[in-house]
């Protein structure tokens, strides 16, 4: 954007508080609550027990901001705030914001000017339960499309092994689609405990298998099928991805693939917008970045893999990375 524009900047300078406007009021359970008829200030103070003067701030921002819609002393939902950020709604992922701008995150960026100066970050102590249970919701769609992408091809028996399985929703789609898969997931006791618990609402529990442990020391068994890795790789730097990527591929059959899940930018560093712009939030919370396809070729072929494919761009498999053992 080439153009004077005073406004813009201090839109961006005030950023922060529709990040906190919004983080609060799904604290709050605000716009479930507002969803389910709890239209009036008095009304969502006994449902929230926050302050009359509080939420009045709060609600009326929120208006300001079009995620609500105010009629006299009524505060209504957009279609936007009643699709994604109501609890009853299927495509509900408020939560994500749980995780995205914690407060562990927050001062991370609040430390951004440390950080740039001397080139590394103090990394934050991450909850990557918390990961587990408010991200996954952001999870399902590219889930299913990986899964679509696997059962096209694997229509018998296979066994998965999802590294880092985080919320375990990638190879649990694959379980879903192929009643003859078997997902072996490895990850903490803690983070698994929620993954077992996406398995039992999906109907596949007896097909999930927990492999506590840490990614980088314990033994992966095998040899699978499929060796999922999703959303590792933008945080850790080439070498231990190297390494990472290698006892993936140990684990694998002979005809086995590594499906690696995770942002890829264009050379320029820049473009897609999305993608390269999380590599600020990587660099702030102690993460490595955000690789280029060309990087990911080089690390795969540096662990032995073969026949390295990116997925078609313009669609959430422009994520999706293919290797043959």
């Amino acid at each position: 954007m080439h153009e004077f524009n005073r406004d813009r900047l201090m839109d961006e300078f005030c950023a922060y508080e529709r990040t906190l406007a919004l983080r609060t009021a799904i604290e709050l359970d605000l716009f479930t609550h507002i969803g389910a008829g709890k239209s009036t200030i008095p009304a969502l103070g006994k449902a929230t027990r926050a302050s009359v003067r509080g939420l009045q701030v709060l609600c009326d921002y929120l208006t300001i901001q079009e995620h609500l819609v105010k009629r006299g002393q009524r505060y209504g939902l957009t279609l936007n705030s009643r699709l994604y950020l109501t609890k009853d709604s299927p495509a509900y992922f408020g939560s994500a914001v749980r995780f995205l701008a914690s407060d562990a995150y927050i001062r991370s960026l609040c430390d951004l000017l440390r950080t740039v100066t001397q080139g590394r970050a103090s990394s934050p102590k991450t909850d990557w339960q918390d990961y587990a249970l408010f991200m996954s919701p952001l999870a399902v769609d590219v889930a299913d499309l990986v899964a679509e992408t696997i059962a096209a091809k694997i229509t018998g028996p296979i066994k998965v092994l999802d590294v880092a399985a985080g919320h375990g929703l990638y190879g649990l789609a694959i379980a879903k689609r192929n009643s003859k898969a078997h997902i072996h997931a490895l990850d903490s006791p803690r983070v698994l405990r929620v993954a077992a618990k996406h398995a039992s609402e999906i109907g596949v529990r007896r097909r999930f298998h927990p492999v506590p442990g840490d990614a980088f020391k314990i033994d992966y068994g095998g040899p699978y099928d499929l060796v999922l890795t999703a959303n590792i790789a933008h945080h850790l730097e080439p070498a231990a991805n190297i390494e990472l990527f290698q006892k993936c591929r140990a684990a694998l059959k002979t005809d086995g693939k590594l499906i690696l899940l995770d942002f890829v930018i264009n050379d320029d560093r820049v473009s897609p917008a999305v993608e390269a712009g999380f590599a600020l939030h990587l660099f702030a919370t102690g993460s490595w970045g955000v690789y280029t396809f060309r990087e990911y070729r080089l690390m795969l072929r540096a662990a032995g893999f073969r026949e390295i494919r990116r997925g078609e761009k313009g669609s959430y498999s422009r994520w999706m990375i293919t290797a043959s053992r």
